[in-house]
């Protein structure tokens, strides 16, 4: 009689666990990828496509996630076809070779007060490395929304073009290693 009550007990703890964990799936439609490259003498920036995505969402943190990025879908806010044909190109992205990145999210902190460090790991031109940054969550009628504006020091992946810490004598043709990804991430 105890080890049947027992057994029931350990049963029901999994399932109010399994239960209580929520897979998310990304809207891609309405999730926003902007980036910013910044060089020596100026700037540029435009966005990026989520091509599909998920997480799972357990006791108010990330348990885990997957997000593909669409390479190919790169685009410059201020309509250059050289620039991003340059970007598109082996000398950064190589995305005839590599058109997609991958984040998957490894962990979370717990959300306290609608944020909270997240940490996973991030696939550029088939190189992966940690990553980790704070996030930003807000719930609203048309689902979970996160907020993330991730560093990404380009150089790790081996896109290399332009940087100093590879090339001497670039003077004002230097492109700084880091760029920044802003994330508004929409799941339902």
């Amino acid at each position: 009689m105890k080890k049947t009550f027992f057994l029931l007990a350990i049963l029901s703890l999994l399932i109010s666990n399994l239960s209580a964990q929520q897979k998310l799936t990304a809207d891609a439609g309405k999730t926003k990828l902007e980036w910013l490259g910044e060089k020596v003498t100026g700037k540029h920036d435009g966005a990026i496509s989520l091509q599909s995505g998920w997480l799972s969402w357990n006791e108010n943190k990330i348990q885990s996630g997957e997000f593909i990025i669409d390479m190919t879908s790169i685009t410059s806010f201020e309509n250059m076809d050289k620039l991003v044909g340059h970007l598109k190109s082996d000398d950064f992205f190589g995305v005839e070779k590599y058109p997609t990145a991958k984040l998957v999210i490894t962990e979370s902190a717990a959300f306290d007060k609608g944020t909270a460090t997240v940490k996973g790991n991030l696939t550029i031109k088939g190189v992966t490395n940690p990553v980790e940054f704070k996030a930003a969550f807000q719930k609203k009628d048309e689902g979970s929304w996160f907020f993330a504006n991730i560093v990404i020091d380009r150089t790790k992946y081996n896109v290399r073009y332009g940087s100093g810490s590879f090339f001497d004598n670039l003077g004002d043709k230097t492109i700084y290693d880091e760029f920044k990804l802003k994330v508004s991430l929409l799941v339902k």
